[in-house]
This record gives structure tokens, sequence and C-alpha cells, in this order.
């Protein structure tokens, strides 16, 4: 009977793994299939004042084209909550009640984006501050005309600018700007945060494959079948003996790259960013390219402008203490060209 007993329940367990080896095999070929049936979509946007771009793996066009079509209407909404450019945004009805006291509830979206801003900006001791808009409006004049800000409309901006002037109450969600002219900028954080919401559209509706793109700030979702992430490219400086440009592999993450590539000025010789200094009002001058990657795109887009202000050796500092990032620093404050990263930014390259 013993001997029975053991037969008994060793077949009993054999048949058992053979049942779930067959599973397996079945789920693997399954899901083999399911992926060999994906096909690659791409859509172009104009969204935020930029080109958007998002890229989806889905079975067939029409569901593809409805996703996308969802994920950039979700931006346009974002957009006219958070824009600064929009005379009509809740930002913008925000920012015009500046120094009068008043105490203005906002919605889920701007609450979150001024909160994790506001988190930034202690952080980082005013580095990274959303209340510099008065000083980037100066500045996008200087763009315009080729003429640094005069000084004394300077000084009389930087009155308006500063984290400290923000008053929050989290239990009836209301914001309070106490100073006059206060205008609030979200332009290096609200990129990031419209990726990160339409990835999360793109995923309601079926899609994991995805990427999303707005101007230097991505979302990305889980990767291209057969491959171990989306591979992207770590733009180099545009001057001659750059250093060439390297790829990473990414998924489910977020990456962000931060410089004057494309916004900048010449003045006298001299180049100046459109990425301001909350401290001095002034353009950067240092000529660089920020990349960081982070768990999403609303972090790595507000850490990259938090380090492009911070300089390599404080923005390091602040990239190792933030969990799960990483930065790749390359500038040209003069003749020279200097290249540095964080410890943990070498495990990404392909």
């Amino acid at each position: 009977m013993v001997r029975n007993q053991r037969f008994g329940r060793s077949f009993g367990l054999q048949t058992g793994l053979l049942a779930i080896l067959l599973f397996m095999a079945c789920s693997t070929w399954a899901f083999s299939r399911h992926t060999e049936d994906l096909q690659r979509y791409e859509f172009n946007e104009p969204q935020m004042g930029l080109p958007f771009r998002i890229v989806v793996y889905a079975g067939d066009k029409p569901t593809a084209e409805a996703a996308a079509r969802a994920a950039f209407n979700r931006i346009k909404q974002l957009n006219d909550i958070l824009s600064d450019y929009e005379e009509d945004s809740e930002l913008s009805r925000l920012s015009r009640t500046a120094g009068s006291g008043q105490v203005v509830k906002v919605s889920d979206e701007l609450w979150l984006v001024l909160k994790r801003a506001q988190k930034l900006a202690q952080r980082t001791d005013g580095a990274f501050d959303v209340t510099v808009g008065p000083v980037v409006s100066l500045w996008r004049k200087t763009r315009r005309e080729r003429r640094l800000p005069d000084g004394a409309r300077l000084a009389k901006a930087l009155q308006a600018v500063g984290h400290q002037k923000l008053r929050f109450d989290s239990r009836h969600q209301t914001v309070r700007l106490l100073a006059p002219r206060m205008r609030l900028d979200l332009g290096a954080i609200a990129k990031g945060y419209a990726a990160d919401e339409a990835l999360k559209v793109l995923r309601r509706r079926g899609i994991t494959r995805a990427l999303v793109a707005g101007g230097g700030d991505m979302a990305l979702g889980d990767p291209p079948p057969g491959k171990k992430g989306w591979r992207i490219e770590i733009a180099p400086l545009d001057t001659t003996n750059a250093p060439p440009a390297r790829f990473v592999l990414l998924a489910n993450a977020g990456l962000a790259t931060s410089g004057d590539l494309f916004q900048h000025v010449e003045i006298r010789g001299k180049r100046y960013s459109h990425i301001v200094d909350p401290h001095t009002g002034m353009g950067l001058t240092d000529h660089s390219l920020v990349t960081v990657i982070a768990p999403d795109g609303i972090t790595a887009d507000s850490l990259a402008t938090a380090v492009s202000v911070l300089g390599p050796e404080k923005g390091k500092r602040l990239i190792e203490n933030t969990k799960s990032a990483a930065v790749h620093i390359v500038r040209r404050p003069g003749d020279t060209i200097e290249a540095t990263e964080s410890s943990r930014f070498k495990q990404y390259y392909e």
C-alpha cells in the first residue's frame, strides 16, 4: 500500500508538471503569435507649441489611430490647463490673481504639477522654480530682439520670483500667489507630465508598447516586440569635436534633454540659453546638454532643467540622491568640452 501511495503521488506530480509545462509552452506560443501580429504605427501632431510624436505597436491601424487620437486629446486638454501662452488656460487665470490675496481652488492636474514643482524647488534651493515666469517673458523678448533685458526691468521682474511666494492649502486644494506681477511658467515640467498622461491613455486602451515624445521629453512604455528597450539617441553638442552621439535602451521610463541646442540667442559674441537661472534672472551661458533618465516623464523633465541651472557638480549630487534617476551632462563653458554622468547612467547604454 505504501508503494502504491508513493507511486500515485509521484504519478500525480509528474502529470501536474507536464500540465504546467504544456500550459507554459502554449502561453509562450500564444504570446509570440500575439507580439508577431503587432505592427508599428507613428503619429505626429503639434501640441503645446511643439511637435509631439506617438509611436505604438498595435494589432491594426484603426486601433492605433483611435488610441493615438485619444492620447493627443489628453495632451490638448492638459495644455488648456497648464499653458502660460494661452490667456484662457487655468494657469494663466491663476497667475492673474497674483498679489490680490485671492485663494484659488485648482484642478487635480494643476495641483499635482504645482506640488511636484514646489517639492523640487525646495530640494534645489530654488534652482528649479516655476515662479520664474516674469523673467522668462523678458528673455523671450530678448531672443526676438537680440538685445539683453534692461537691468531695471530685470530687477523688477525678479521681485516677483521665488517659490516662497506660493502658498498651498492641501485640505482645500487651493493656491495663492502672494506677490504682485507673479507669473507661473510650467515649461520645464508640463511636457513631461503630458507625455506620461498620454502614455496612460494608450495603456488604458490596451496598448502598452508605446513611446510619447514632445520636444526633448519622452515617456516610454513596454519595449517594441523582440527588443529589450526603445533605442534613444543621446544628442551631442552642436560644436566641433563634440563627443559622438550615443544610444540608450529604455522601457517603462522617462527621458528628458534640456539645453540650448535649439533655443538660444547670441549677443555680442556670447551665447545665452532660453533656460534662466531664477536667482540671477540671466540665461545660462555654459552651452550645455543635460539628459536625465527617471521613472517617468514629469520627473525627468523637471530634473533636467534643475541640473542645467545647478551645474555639473551640484546637479550630479541631486541626481545621485534621487531614486532611480541618472544624468548625462556635456557642456562647453569655454573652449573645452566637458562630459560627465552619474553612476547609474552607464547601465542604460546599448
